[in-house]
């Protein structure tokens, strides 16, 4: 229990220090918003809850009754009426990709496709208005979620046979929901250069039929071999195109993210490249909202050389900071990615596939404790976890205070039980979806067995209480950014199939929304200025439409954001 208390503690102390300080200036004490007659619920333990907030530029000013809060209104303060809604911190994204948001809404989206057929006849449809030759893009397909299994297919996935007779004269990349596999024509198939003599990526596989054939199916590292045809395309454009793009991707993965509450966003991997994109419309004050970096996709030689100059916290007024290392150890459940210690269910003759080696894994360690960094490492299978553990443990041995480092695994889905405690021992932070145990817990049993899908699924509540800070996000585009069904994930365990999916591993509404905010800030060593509303943090703010900590359970789903407050700005408002 010693991460989290010591969380409290930290947050506590902030909140009493700012309430008992001396007054500032009148001036300083008029508050240019205000929102009130609200249910304000802080995630501050100092003062839990209130009915009003009010806000001095960026920063919350002060927190009470609408009474009190009235007193800080100004001839030119602008006053929100909540009307009762509820008044919580705004939303922080514990893990999704930023840029992939934005690329997904320039895609074909195939999350809502109900068959294989249903998806070959969209890509029709696009070929359609598209010209000779251009790459056709998807996002979203998933399997498992189908009607009924696609004919013919190899190992529960579909060929490209029927997708390559509607597209052959442009090439066709449909990614997995997961981001973890791709399906592509035969245009794309010869442009990447697959043959039937084509060896396996290390890391990856190309699917084959019985005759050896590629079936279009490329999981983890053989997406990549299409890469290099998709570079050419991106190095046809001039790069002014570029720039406009990057933008227009940064512009609409921040209007999604708005829309849903969302004031604050961990990117769980770019390139330096990018993130000179983000610096710069930081310094134009055009980030949408506060970003907070992981670098990826770079090489060792690279990172050690230029890490140091691209650390920042708070750039551009609190809106871009980096400093941390993503990296990715395993695969997904869904494409049978997942490094596991036993093997699939339904593909008995693989354990899943280990992108990184421990011994590679070892190396970045080292690298993020010499500049600083904190490590955030993709695991999702129970083998994957425990190394991941083994490789923290290692090489933060000489380290007295190991939960000072924040380290982090994203995902962490399944857990063998003896595990739950390194976590909390090595103090390292669960960077958790609640939303998957909506969409993935009706086939997780599929693929691990009914005994150890349980066991190990989703461990929130065996976490939680172990001490271990648990965070939420929902992993952008592989599920929609809306934060509410993530964190009615966490507290119903309800899968689409309506079952609940092991219940006691539920948390609390108030454990729920901590995991979304205060643990999230943490987790991006931002609780001094984000994660509640306490004054003098930044005013990053959300009123929902429902009371999602006292309607009933079954209503939490319906819940919308209706305004979006970050750095005491308006940014959104649901129309009526």
């Amino acid at each position: 229990m010693r991460i989290r208390s010591t969380l409290t503690r930290t947050c506590t102390t902030l909140a009493l220090a700012l309430l008992c300080a001396p007054s500032a200036s009148a001036q300083s004490r008029i508050a240019t918003l205000a929102i009130v007659n609200g249910h304000v619920v802080t995630v501050d333990s100092a003062t839990p809850e209130a009915e009003a907030v009010a806000i001095a530029g960026d920063r919350i000013l002060a927190v009470g009754t609408t009474a009190e809060v009235r007193r800080l209104v100004g001839p030119r303060t602008r006053v929100i009426d909540a009307n009762g809604r509820l008044v919580i911190p705004g939303f922080i994204e514990g893990h999704g990709h930023y840029m992939g948001l934005g690329e997904s809404k320039l895609q074909l989206d195939l999350t809502t496709a109900r068959t294989w057929d249903e998806i070959v006849g969209r890509v029709a449809a696009a070929v359609r208005t598209a010209p000779r030759g251009a790459w056709i893009e998807g996002f979203g397909w998933h399997q498992e979620k189908w009607e009924r299994p696609p004919s013919p297919a190899v190992e529960g996935n579909p060929v490209h046979a029927s997708l390559s007779a509607v597209s052959p004269d442009n090439p066709v990349v449909l990614s997995h929901a997961s981001g973890h596999a791709t399906f592509v024509n035969a245009a794309a198939l010869r442009l990447a250069g697959i043959t039937n003599a084509t060896p396996n990526p290390p890391g990856g596989e190309i699917v084959r039929d019985a005759s050896g054939a590629a079936t279009g199916l490329l999981r983890e590292s053989a997406q990549h071999l299409t890469d290099p045809a998709l570079a050419r395309v991106e190095a046809a454009r001039s790069r002014a195109e570029r720039q406009a793009h990057a933008r227009r991707l940064v512009e609409l993965a921040g209007q999604d993210a708005l829309s849903k509450g969302i004031t604050s966003f961990h990117d769980a991997g770019t390139s330096f490249a990018t993130i000179d994109v983000f610096k710069q419309l930081a310094g134009e004050g055009k980030l949408p909202v506060r970003l907070y970096v992981m670098v990826r996709g770079e090489s060792m030689a690279r990172m050690d050389s230029l890490l140091d100059r691209y650390r920042m916290s708070g750039y551009g007024n609190g809106y871009l900071t980096v400093r941390a290392i993503k990296r990715q150890i395993d695969g997904a459940l869904g494409s049978n990615g997942a490094w596991l210690l036993e093997p699939y269910a339904d593909l008995p003759r693989s354990t899943g596939l280990a992108l990184e080696q421990p011994s590679s894994l070892q190396q970045v360690a080292a690298l993020a404790l010499r500049h600083g960094y904190q490590l955030a490492t993709h695991a999702i299978g129970d083998r994957a976890n425990r190394e991941v553990l083994d490789v923290y443990e290692r090489g933060t041995a000489s380290v007295a205070d190991r939960a000072a480092l924040r380290w982090r695994i994203e995902h962490a889905q399944h857990i063998a039980p003896p595990d739950v405690q390194r976590f909390a021992r090595l103090g390292v932070i669960a960077s958790m979806q609640g939303i998957h145990t909506i969409s993935d817990a009706p086939w997780i049993p599929v693929k691990l067995g009914v005994e150890r899908a349980e066991r190990e699924s989703y461990l929130f509540r065996s976490l939680w209480d172990a001490g271990v800070v648990v965070t939420n996000g929902t992993d952008t585009p592989v599920e929609d950014v809306n934060p509410i069904p993530s964190f009615y994930g966490m507290v119903a365990r309800v899968a689409k199939d309506g079952k609940v999916f092991v219940p006691s591993q539920r948390l609390t509404r108030a454990e729920a929304l901590r995991a979304y905010t205060l643990n999230n800030a943490f987790a991006s060593f931002s609780e001094r200025t984000a994660g509640s509303l306490t004054p003098g943090k930044y005013a990053d703010v959300v009123v929902l439409s429902k009371d999602i900590m006292r309607v009933p359970e079954a209503e939490i789903p319906s819940a919308r954001a209706d305004l979006t407050v970050v750095g005491g700005v308006v940014r959104y408002v649901r129309k009526p």
